[in-house]
């Protein structure tokens, strides 16, 4: 599984790229206002990308800000046309629907991402959800699909009346196998109150959202995105994006997935244990002279 850097502070890409684990790098205008603001020297916004691109071997995510494919598909050619020939690994990130609300049109980013394809210039499908909007942006030319698993755990937990920051964190595990038993169980629960209406009742009943939920958690998402581009020879490379911790890194990796974009501080996470710092103490501790002598000749 390759590792992209899942943040725009240049202090970050470098460190983690001289551990020789970085892959490449997402970011977002949102990163780059972070990182920028940071700096205690000021550098222009271009000058700061460019060493972004120079940094890392792979790919670097750039996202575009507006919301029509016509803008769009012209600030992804300004981007990939000021940024590419710094290192030749630009991708442009577009997001798969750029709707706010109901009344917007919904194709933007799929018309934008087809016609980048067309142009030459790869793009990230981000903002991904399900599997049906990572299909689209697979179909329409995307290089990559970036589905949001921490936000889709977050989706989740408030569909089962759980509040943001009372009952979970932006870091907390979300476990899919306890949902499924609370699911079972809540619905085993109302079915047998209600054994004396029909089935269609029972399954029409607003009592029974969880029936109708149509997956268990954001790595969930993530299978089925991969089982159907399997199915189905997709080109187009899986970005797990919006982890939250080195669990979700670990369930992750187990699917087979591409790439991981993960942020500094859980690739740190990633690395620590109490038992290895343990380990180390012990092993130290158990150094005997004649041992120590062998690295003095």
């Amino acid at each position: 599984m390759k590792i992209f850097i899942d943040t725009a502070k240049l202090d970050e890409i470098k460190k983690a790229n001289s551990w020789g684990i970085v892959d490449g790098v997402t970011t977002n205008p949102s990163l780059i206002k972070k990182a920028m603001d940071s700096l205690k020297k000021k550098v222009s916004m271009r000058e700061y990308i460019e060493e972004i691109c120079r940094e890392v071997k792979g790919p670097v995510s750039l996202e575009v800000k507006g919301q029509k494919a016509e803008e769009m598909i012209h600030e992804a050619k300004m981007l990939y046309n000021k940024f590419n020939h710094v290192n030749n690994n630009v991708v442009i990130k577009i997001p798969i629907n750029t709707a706010m609300t109901e009344k917007d049109e919904n194709y933007e980013g799929i018309k934008a991402i087809k016609a980048l394809k067309k142009e030459g210039i790869p793009t990230n499908a981000t903002l991904i959800m399900t599997p049906n909007q990572a299909l689209l942006a697979a179909k329409a030319g995307a290089a990559y699909v970036s589905p949001f698993l921490g936000r889709i755990d977050d989706y989740i937990r408030v569909k089962m009346g759980l509040k943001p920051g009372e009952d979970f964190s932006k870091e907390s595990y979300f476990d899919e196998s306890l949902l499924e038993k609370i699911r079972h169980e809540k619905i085993k629960r109302l079915i047998t109150e209600e054994l004396n209406k029909n089935i269609g009742e029972i399954y029409r009943n607003e009592k029974f959202p969880m029936l109708s939920e149509e997956f268990k958690s954001g790595v969930d998402v993530l299978r089925k995105i991969k089982r159907i581009f399997e199915n189905y020879q997709f080109k187009t490379e899986i970005i797990a994006a919006s982890i939250r911790n080195a669990r979700q890194v670990m369930e992750v990796a187990e699917t087979g997935v591409e790439i991981a974009t993960i942020p500094f501080n859980i690739i740190e996470e990633m690395v620590k244990h109490y038992k290895t710092m343990e380990g180390m103490r012990n092993f130290t501790k158990d150094v005997i002279p004649e041992y120590e002598a062998l690295f003095r000749e």
